[in-house]
């Protein structure tokens, strides 16, 4: 129940068409109170006049769960819960998933839907959506799509409630998500779908119709360029971009040469117009959080590794590029393991063999691209940081390294750079090497590659 000023507004919301021909602005209420039945409708009506009106979950909600929200994960679940399509631009970790799970646990409570989709990086699709919905409404029935197209399939004609996939099972599955009665799908790390010419976009638009729940989510909206928010927009707020891709792109950039664009002035203003309805805390802003929150993603090893490392696991020894590995102890053994699926190995001649790490590093990427500020990498071995490094580069991505063969003098340079100027983005760090009296707060995002 909510106590409401006015009660000509109460009287007149069962029919919102002739609402505003009695409804003075907001300042202009009258003393006149009156208690409510508050629902959805009811915020919905004055939303759209102009008129604030809190969610009904902070009133009507049992946080579900093992742990109660944050002051700023009830704001977003309630944020989340009047926008049938709308942005969360919450930086990472700060707990946008429990948010979105509560706020879609609210709407099945209240019959608004029936099931979620949940589209996300395969890296977290158990690490985080299935382990937090089973912290968070661990009442719901919750399934993850993956594997054959069959199973797939399956899945998503299940019972399940929430149905969690990642971004290329979408396109494999499509048919049956089209039937599979979905009425809110959240995208997770929503990036993935900036550019509206890709395949994957294209997918997801097809599904959606124009009476599909969309939350997105990700920390960071067009961080690499303003046109990163062309595609998302398309999505969640057509009618706020242009109908073609160049319209927009002349709305945001000067061309400076036949190659280069550059953004205009108001970009930022035009990106930010494009993105809404939205909502964003930043982690600054969420004092009650506490000082270091904890992900663990999921990586398969490449076909390659998988190969090796399971005939060095079983043998103590193995041969590749024409070199032998041994292992001549379980300690041994364990540290070649590890070098392995790190991405480069020592062989007993000291040659160093390179190995596929395409999955780890699909997944490092994705990390780089969600975080607001700068990353540090903590790699155990040292052929490894030369490798990430150079793929890093490689993809444009400002990049420093941080080892036992780095002298002292570039050591301090590197760090005060990284401090102090806007690059580099990135440091690859060998622990023993970063281990005493070293300021980094200009990261906010620690990456350990493997453990020491």
């Amino acid at each position: 129940m909510k106590v409401i000023d006015n009660k000509a507004l109460l009287l007149r919301l069962r029919d919102p068409a002739k609402v505003t021909d009695v409804i003075p602005k907001s300042k202009e209420l009258s003393g006149n109170r009156v208690v409510v039945n508050w629902g959805v409708d009811e915020a919905h009506v004055l939303k759209n006049l102009d008129i604030h009106a809190p969610s009904p979950i902070e009133g009507k909600y049992k946080w579900t769960g093992k742990h109660q929200p944050f002051k700023h994960q009830k704001t977003t679940a309630g944020f989340l819960t009047l926008n049938k399509r709308a942005f969360c631009f919450n930086e990472q970790g700060t707990g946008k998933t429990a948010s979105a799970i509560w706020a879609a646990d609210f709407l099945m409570n209240q019959g608004r839907i029936n099931r979620a989709l949940v589209v996300c990086p395969l890296s977290i699709m158990d690490s985080a959506w299935r382990e937090d919905l089973f912290t968070f409404a661990m009442h719901r029935k919750v399934d993850v799509a993956y594997g054959t197209a069959k199973k797939r399939t399956q899945i998503i004609e299940s019972d399940a409630e929430f149905v969690i996939i990642n971004y290329d099972g979408v396109a494999i599955a499509s048919e049956a998500i089209a039937n599979g009665g979905f009425d809110l799908v959240i995208v997770d790390e929503a990036t993935h779908y900036k550019n509206a010419q890709t395949d994957r976009w294209k997918t997801l638009n097809s599904l959606l119709g124009s009476d599909k729940w969309l939350w997105m989510m990700t920390g960071t909206p067009a961080a690499q360029s303003p046109l990163d928010a062309y595609g998302l927009a398309k999505l969640v707020n057509p009618k706020a971009v242009p109908r073609f891709f160049g319209s927009f792109r002349d709305q945001t950039m000067i061309k400076v040469t036949n190659f280069k664009w550059v953004p205009k002035p108001n970009a930022t203003e035009t990106v930010f117009n494009a993105l809404q309805p939205a909502i964003r805390f930043t982690k600054e802003e969420c004092l009650d959080l506490p000082d270091i929150i904890y992900t663990t993603r999921d990586v398969p090893l490449t076909r390659q590794q998988d190969k090796y490392y399971k005939e060095l696991k079983n043998r103590m020894v193995m041969e590749a590029a024409e070199e032998t590995v041994t292992a001549a102890t379980a300690a041994v053994n364990m540290n070649k393991l590890l070098q392995i699926s790190s991405g480069a190995v020592y062989t007993d001649d000291k040659e160093v063999v390179e190995f596929d790490i395409k999955h780890r590093y699909k997944v490092l990427r994705e990390v780089i691209d969600e975080s607001s500020k700068k990353v540090l990498i903590f790699v155990p071995f040292k052929h490894t940081i030369t490798l990430l490094a150079e793929k890093l580069r490689k993809d444009k991505i400002p990049t420093e390294i941080i080892s036992g063969a780095v002298k002292a003098s570039d050591r301090t340079r590197i760090f005060k750079e990284f401090q102090e100027t806007d690059t580099p983005r990135v440091l690859v760090i060998q622990p023993q090497a970063a281990a005493h009296g070293v300021t980094l707060t200009a990261a906010n995002t620690i990456v350990w590659w493997g453990p020491t």
